[in-house]
């Protein structure tokens, strides 16, 4: 009613909201599915297709020769085997960053964050010629260790530095969110009932962050089985010691051999895309576990 006893006129948006429905920013579905799936295709689909059609025109024996020759083994040895290993420290040391960035606060805190993301934005090749400069036998830190019997350049040693470089940010940014959103409560309520340490960190801290944990390790070791750029400069590249897949499938290009570049492209994609529903299943177990508690 108005001050004047009569009934005040609908508000311009009122008719929209009484019909039950909000405004559509965007297009209807049937239009924006069909852009959604048309962009994918040309993006996604099209070329791993290409990718797989191209391997159908090797017969299954040709097709095991290309992906099983022990060279060819040999750099899936240290490509999965380097990046496990990487992904592992990673777990370690990424979630010790994501602590201290979390509950301290100390000079220069936004810097050391910023750092964190240092690998997302450095290009590959970058990275690799960094660490080749500094761990090489002639470089800043190499000098000092190869004499000692140390050596950590152009050969394995060098791949898992590499991938322990551009894998760090994927553990650190999973398990940071969960350490800000853990409640502090329930720890200081375990001290209080006579808990160590070590037993609030196993027993209330640890149960909480292990699918974030878990979610940070897949995408770390994701990460480092298609690394390149980074690699290439520090691994040495020695055929049946330092090679790792993707320089194999680079040299079968090289050599026009692209029936046997493409077989080993679709190992490589098919394990991809197993470590992906590992990630989505994890992501998914996470997000449950987050909305039970």
């Amino acid at each position: 009613m108005t001050a004047a006893g009569g009934i005040a006129a609908p508000l311009p948006g009122a008719a929209v909201a009484s019909r039950g429905g909000s405004r559509k920013v965007l297009p209807g579905f049937n239009l924006t599915l069909g852009y959604t799936l048309l962009y994918l295709s040309l993006i996604v689909l099209i070329p791993l297709s290409a990718l797989v059609l191209k391997t159908f025109t090797l017969s299954w024996d040709q097709f095991w020769a290309a992906v099983s020759s022990p060279r060819v083994v040999a750099s899936y040895q240290l490509t999965f085997g380097a990046s496990f290993i990487a992904a592992c420290v990673n777990v370690v040391f990424g979630l010790l960053v994501a602590w201290v960035l979390v509950r301290y606060s100390f000079p220069g805190k936004r810097i050391v964050d910023a750092l964190v993301d240092l690998p997302f934005a450095l290009p590959t090749a970058v990275a690799g010629i960094s660490l080749t400069a500094l761990l090489a036998g002639n470089g800043w830190i190499g000098q000092y260790l190869e004499p000692m019997g140390i050596k950590l350049a152009f050969n394995p040693n060098g791949v898992v530095i590499a991938l322990i470089f551009i894998g760090l940010p994927f553990v650190v940014r999973t398990v940071q969110p969960v350490l800000e959103e853990s409640e502090r409560e329930l720890e200081e309520a375990a001290m209080c009932l006579g808990a160590t340490r070590l037993q609030t960190f196993t027993k209330v801290i640890f149960p909480s962050i292990a699918p974030a944990l878990l979610t940070g390790f897949a995408m770390a070791f994701a990460r480092a089985i298609g690394e390149y750029g980074s690699v290439i400069f520090i691994a040495g590249n020695m055929p049946m010691v330092s090679e790792i897949t993707p320089l194999v499938i680079i040299g079968k290009l090289e050599q026009y051999d692209y029936a046997g570049a493409t077989a080993v492209a679709v190992v490589m994609l098919l394990f991809s895309f197993a470590l992906l529903l590992v990630i989505n299943a994890l992501q998914a177990w996470q997000r449950r576990r987050s909305g039970g508690a």
